[in-house]
């Protein structure tokens, strides 16, 4: 890679794995940026082999992850730019805010301590596993059914029963506790340093159909970042759901974030 090229740091969601930006790292990479494709802590590099072995990553909960992203940006020069979906969405919001990120495009990202809006959808399209603590320790899989409901809904059935069979793998359920209950424990890993006005640009993508992280809470994040210098912004696609970085949509999303970046400087 050349020396000057910005770098790009994806981070995935639960339920995907991180092969899922393959489509994003190329577009970026002809756009002249260096993609950085990261896996979370525990999970094997392909898709199969951490169907095969959920274990791996049982009981990894948000701090870790961070921790695990924030190591790899230590190595490097210069900070990257972080693009993160829904858990990734939070991880680069929370890494952004200790200026680990030249900038973050947060999309449908998950629930930050301090959101406190109601969404009746997303707790249906969790309340599968919150209902049983002892998945705290484990790694969880979606079904198919599930993943059209919560994840897939915008996009016909056929592409929902493609993007599951290609890119779902089971994750962690700590990190869903673990924001689901941010609002509740005075040290929570949800929280995030909104505050920070030396920070990099912020921009938050959501979908108006999203089950997973409802508008609703996607704006009421962007709220909390009003006491803040730094520059926030954010923008809704009113004909997508959760599925947005990954079915046939996404170069619009890449697209969004490539003209945003290089209206920040960030080519």
């Amino acid at each position: 890679m050349a020396a000057n090229r910005t770098r790009v740091m994806f981070i995935h969601g639960l339920w995907l794995h991180s092969t899922s930006w393959e489509g994003w790292a190329e577009t970026f990479l002809e756009a002249g940026y260096e993609p950085l494709l990261p896996e979370w802590p525990g999970v094997p590099d392909t898709v199969a082999e951490a169907r095969r072995r959920p274990e791996a990553q049982a009981g990894i909960g948000l701090a870790e992850i961070s921790a695990h992203h924030a190591r790899r940006i230590r190595a490097l020069d210069t900070p990257p730019v972080l693009i993160g979906h829904s858990v990734g969405g939070f991880i680069a919001q929370h890494l952004l805010g200790r200026n680990l990120g030249s900038a973050a495009v947060a999309i449908c990202p998950g629930q930050i301590k301090g959101v406190k809006a109601l969404a009746p959808a997303q707790a249906r399209s969790t309340s599968a596993f919150l209902c049983n603590p002892a998945n705290t320790g484990r790694a969880v899989s979606l079904g198919a059914g599930q993943f059209r409901r919560a994840f897939a809904n915008a996009v016909p059935r056929e592409e929902s029963d493609a993007l599951f069979e290609r890119w779902t793998i089971p994750s962690p359920a700590r990190p869903l506790f673990q924001l689901a209950l941010g609002n509740f424990a005075r040290r929570s890993p949800a929280g995030v340093d909104t505050g920070n006005a030396s920070r990099g640009p912020l921009l938050l993508l959501s979908g108006k159909l999203d089950r997973t992280v409802p508008d609703v809470l996607t704006r009421s994040t962007f709220k909390r970042y009003r006491g803040s210098g730094a520059s926030t912004e954010y923008w809704r696609y009113d004909d997508r759901g959760h599925s947005l970085v990954v079915d046939a949509g996404w170069p619009t999303l890449a697209d969004t974030s490539l003209t945003w970046l290089r209206g920040k400087g960030l080519t």
